[in-house]
């Protein structure tokens, strides 16, 4: 098959629900696709003040952190509460509910880059729900309370380790073992999670295969843990820029034997 991503085979190693969009597109593309999802992800009961700020709170904003979120969250919204994505992919779930996204980073799909918007430069007195996945970072909280926001955290879902369908480990293998084997892994829990599934004795070209990571932070945890083969870093986990990183190649590589 002709394309810009024809000869490789990329190791998606996102949730199931989430990897359609980016397995298609790669494939639109020539690569190879090999699924291998390394976590799932599970509905969990709304804290009871999340809950009551859903129903009678005062919101000025709902930020969505992905589009698990948007998936798991309650289905109404308060009048008058403006919306914030985190990324594309989330406002596209969002959007895809007939609801508005009122803020959405510039570039890339991180928290630094919506904080950064002025809407929401000076919160003082701003109630903020946000809604998210058990645990993570706690930076966006930190950050708006920083400008002044009141904020409320609603946990929506939580991540648990994916058990390979069968089959899955041997189709890794191979990959990896063809010298063409491109992992994409979305987050520092992608990775864990993948190399707990997938260890050196099951999977022992794994750490030598070229790895695209979604920043800097990701990368430096492959390092940590040994990953050998070269580490291409994208500006985002959105489809989009992951996509380009796979096609830029080389010269965005790190060397990991000298990083």
């Amino acid at each position: 098959m002709n394309g810009p991503l024809a000869g490789q085979v990329v190791v998606v190693t996102r949730p199931a629900r989430q990897a359609a969009r980016f397995l298609r597109l790669l494939e639109e593309r020539g690569a190879r696709t090999v699924a291998f999802p390394t976590i799932a992800v599970e509905p969990v009961p709304l804290a009871p003040d999340a809950r009551r700020e859903l129903e009678v709170g005062q919101l000025d904003w709902i930020v969505f952190t992905s589009a698990n979120a948007v998936e798991h969250a309650p289905s109404s919204v308060p009048p008058g509460a403006r919306i914030a994505a985190i990324g594309r992919a989330t406002a596209r779930a969002i959007e895809a509910l007939g609801l508005r996204v009122d803020a959405l980073p510039a570039a890339g799909a991180d928290t630094e880059g919506l904080l950064a918007l002025p809407a929401f430069a000076d919160m003082t007195g701003r109630r903020v729900l946000i809604v998210k996945g058990v645990g993570g970072r706690d930076a966006l909280r930190a950050g708006l309370a920083a400008c002044g926001a009141q904020v409320v955290i609603a946990e929506v879902y939580r991540r648990v380790p994916a058990a390979p369908v069968a089959g899955a480990v041997e189709a890794l293998r191979r990959a990896c073992e063809s010298g063409r084997a491109v992992i994409a892994v979305t987050s520092v829990e992608v990775l864990e999670s993948l190399l707990e599934l997938a260890p050196a004795s099951r999977v022992p070209g794994l750490l030598d295969s070229r790895l695209v990571v979604p920043g800097e932070r990701v990368a430096s945890a492959a390092l940590g843990k040994d990953w050998r083969g070269p580490i291409v870093v994208a500006r985002s986990a959105e489809d989009e820029a992951m996509l380009a990183a796979l096609a830029k190649g080389a010269p965005g590589e790190l060397d990991c034997e000298t990083a």
